[in-house]
């Protein structure tokens, strides 16, 4: 019987790790290319190379370039040569060579090489689980396919860094270990812990459907016997990580006081999402979603939740479900968010004094509850997140293609259909309200009906949105959610975060697989901005103004900013001020109206 010391990294074979590398060198290649952070000279042939900073080591590889400067790379073609010898694949080397063309410091540096390693190891983890056909993963229902995601956000190489999390809480908290969970509830007194929540839903309401009688009575057993009173504490979920690894010792002090009391796991069995603080019921689907505090290090940002941010959350999500019920655009297009009904964080007066704003201790203890898209289903409909959309399986197959041939249209009128119910909420709330989403892949919920996609359901609102509109009429509980943002930046949320981020992923993997052309993807995507514009002749103005149809447009790079500084890429009371602008690209729908 194996040791479970040995078995922890069983994943952590020549074979696998040699995959994984050169799965990532290949995708560093293609995004780093694509920000002119790496210029490959072409060989011919679509041919290209590109060399270390001593111009010692060289990468050949071939690949083709598609629509927004969209690089293609094929794995299998790379090679590694350095004075005569071809060597294997190292994605750590590979960075170490390229560390000047990079620009990573010598702070970064080593924190972006753990960053690399733990997703090479998250790699290796997932090609030790039986190949799914992207066919078959459709049809696994929603939360299979969140598990069952294999590469993360698109952008970003170094997605999974996930610093913190050690190889035995890796396979029990990450999303693809798809290992069920319960959360540990803290009691926290109601002088120490502020709970908000939105038109119609109180703390008791709230708690009693979330965590039923039973358990309640459990909890309220366990402060009796302390000789503490259940009613003047507020209850509090924790992630397991945050709770053994940050709260039992960090907050010891309040523990040891009594003005935190640790209740135990809950009852319920919880899968954790792509955004992997974020927690799905599948013991009781209705129930709400739970996203927790998680003091560790992801993507560019350390994961916390803030106890003053999250205050405002539920007014700012039934300020924007108000607006979407009265836009009747939006309503016919059937365009929903899954609402942040209520909010609750805890305040360490001592930390609190001790900190200025944004430090990560003031982002230790809180959680928000967000709506469930499962009793919005009617029958026949099932939900996946868009981010599946780009998803390929060991066979070259996408999770688009294989909607495409269950729902017997032509590509092109599939993709219509999928365009009317992502893009042009997005267009429509841009446009008549100066509203900015976050539009990933892992922020979209797609509703797909014998394989078509009916509508779309946005989430993760109070922490995502914008409005750019410096005269806007907000509720003085919503303020926060305006930005100020330069005139010739605003249409960059719309073309850099849907047609950079997520649409020339889709267009070129359709093409690269066969289904569907690019001239036709980006002709479709052009007829369905102009179907768009024709129903709302009012905001013809806006449409000059902003205009979708432009030649080109700035190139926001995303790996830039997590090269520059991986623990804080953007700071989220200015996020126009970070980016990086890279010269332009050729929009693909230029002179299409």
């Amino acid at each position: 019987m194996m040791s479970p010391v040995i078995d922890s990294v069983a994943h952590l074979t020549p074979e696998r790790w040699a995959t994984a590398n050169r799965l990532l060198i290949r995708k560093a290649l293609a995004e780093f290319s694509h920000e002119r952070l790496l210029t490959p000279a072409p060989l011919g042939d679509d041919h290209y190379s590109v060399r270390s900073d001593d111009a010692a080591t060289e990468y050949r590889f071939t690949a083709r370039i598609y629509a927004l400067d969209h690089w293609q790379v094929e794995a299998d073609s790379i090679t590694r040569h350095r004075h005569g010898s071809e060597l294997p694949l190292e994605a750590g080397e590979f960075f170490v060579e390229l560390r000047s063309a990079l620009g990573l410091s010598a702070e970064v540096l080593p924190v972006y090489l753990e960053e690399i390693s733990s997703t090479l190891a998250g790699t290796a983890y997932k090609l030790t689980k039986p190949p799914v056909t992207s066919a078959e993963l459709v049809r696994a229902g929603f939360q299979a396919i969140e598990t069952g995601m294999t590469e993360g956000h698109p952008c970003f190489v170094a997605n999974n860094g996930r610093l913190g999390f050690g190889v035995d809480e890796y396979r029990a908290y990450a999303p693809e270990a798809a290992a069920g969970i319960r959360l540990v509830w803290l009691a926290a007194r109601r002088d120490r812990a502020t709970f908000t929540a939105g038109t119609g839903l109180d703390y008791g309401t709230l708690i009693a459907g979330e965590l039923g009688e039973e358990t309640l009575t459990r909890f309220a057993a366990t402060m009796t016997g302390l000789g503490l009173d259940l009613d003047d504490y507020l209850l509090i979920p924790v992630h397991p990580w945050q709770w053994w690894n940050k709260l039992a010792v960090t907050f010891a002090g309040e523990l040891a006081q009594r003005h935190l009391v640790c209740l135990g796991e809950g009852e319920d069995t919880y899968l954790a999402q792509q955004s992997i603080r974020t927690f799905f019921n599948t013991s009781t689907p209705d129930r709400h979603y739970v996203k927790t505090a998680l003091s560790v290090l992801n993507m560019g940002f350390m994961r916390g939740l803030s106890a003053a941010y999250m205050e405002a959350t539920p007014a700012i999500n039934d300020w924007l479900a108000e607006l979407i019920e009265r836009d009747e655009l939006l309503r016919e297009a059937r365009f929903s968010i899954i609402r942040e009904r209520a909010a609750i964080g805890y305040h360490h007066r001592t930390y609190e004094a001790a900190t200025a704003k944004g430090s990560p201790y003031l982002k230790m203890l809180a959680a928000l509850w967000r709506e469930s898209p499962v009793p919005g289903l009617a029958p026949g409909e099932r939900v996946a997140t868009m981010a599946s959309l780009l998803h390929t399986d060991h066979e070259g197959g996408s999770v688009a293609g294989a909607l495409i041939a269950e729902s017997g249209l032509a590509p092109a009128v599939w993709l219509r259909h999928y365009l009317d119910a992502y893009l042009v909420p997005v267009l429509h709330s841009f446009y008549a309200y100066d509203l900015v989403f976050m539009p990933h892949g892992e922020n979209v919920i797609l509703v797909v009906e014998d394989g078509v996609v009916r509508r779309t359901v946005f989430k993760d609102i109070a922490e995502e949105i914008a409005v750019m509109d410096p005269d806007a009429v907000l509720p003085p509980q919503v303020e926060r959610i305006r930005a100020e943002v330069p005139e010739d930046m605003k249409l960059l949320s719309v073309l850099t975060d849907v047609f950079d981020c997520f649409l020339r992923f889709l267009g070129a993997g359709l093409a690269n697989e066969g289904v569907l052309d690019e001239e036709t993807f980006w002709r479709t995507v052009a007829a369905c901005v102009t179907g768009y514009q024709e129903s709302v002749p009012y905001l013809a103005d806006k449409f000059k103004q902003y205009d979708m149809f432009a030649e080109e447009f700035a190139l926001s790079c995303l790996n830039r900013l997590q090269l520059r500084n991986n623990k804080q890429m953007v700071d989220l009371t200015d996020p126009s001020g970070a980016l990086q602008l890279i010269g332009t690209l050729k929009n693909p729908i230029a002179g299409q109206a």
